[in-house]
């Protein structure tokens, strides 16, 4: 198998992170589903700031994604489009990725960042991305390596930077 090859098979991986419910296919539910399960563990009303910020983000990234994506056009996002559509366009520029999921992880850790000091507990990222249906195992190794700086807090940059890194690119 070449690296091409070993790519796409990583970034068809992580397209299951996407899908929430397991049908086949990303859509604006499996946000509204992973905005759900997270603002239910940390207690978090929808129509408060927080959850209004969360769900505009999610809408956000979903849309970025869909418009990136969805070739058809019929507001799902297959497996395959993922990989031949999304990738493929962001793939030379994780930046681009990067500023579509902004407002998702500036709201994902304005939830998690439980004394509102602009940064997350590296603890409260990892019982969000637990919320979010990332496996126990990698939330845990996630949060723990967002933590450049070994403060035991994460900001915006850190975590926008690595979740692009991570689905744009070859590394592991």
């Amino acid at each position: 198998m070449d690296a091409e090859d070993l790519y796409q098979r990583r970034i068809a991986d992580r397209f299951d992170a996407f899908d929430q419910d397991g049908n086949g296919y990303i859509s604006r539910e499996d946000f509204t589903t992973a905005v759900s399960r997270l603002l239910t563990t940390f207690g978090i009303p929808f129509r408060s700031d927080k959850g209004q910020a969360v769900s505009g983000g999610a809408e956000a990234f979903w849309q970025g994604l869909a418009g990136i994506a969805d070739v058809d056009g019929d507001q799902r996002v297959t497996r395959g489009e993922f990989v031949n559509g999304a990738v493929k366009r962001l793939r030379d520029s994780p930046e681009r990725f990067a500023e579509i999921v902004r407002p998702f992880v500036r709201a994902v850790l304005a939830v998690a960042d439980q004394d509102d000091d602009g940064q997350a507990e590296t603890g409260e990222l990892e019982r969000a991305l637990l919320a979010l249906g990332v496996e126990s195992h990698t939330a845990a190794l996630a949060a723990e390596s967002l933590d450049v700086d070994r403060s035991g807090r994460i900001d915006e940059e850190e975590a926008v930077t690595a979740f692009a890194r991570y689905f744009m690119t070859q590394e592991p």
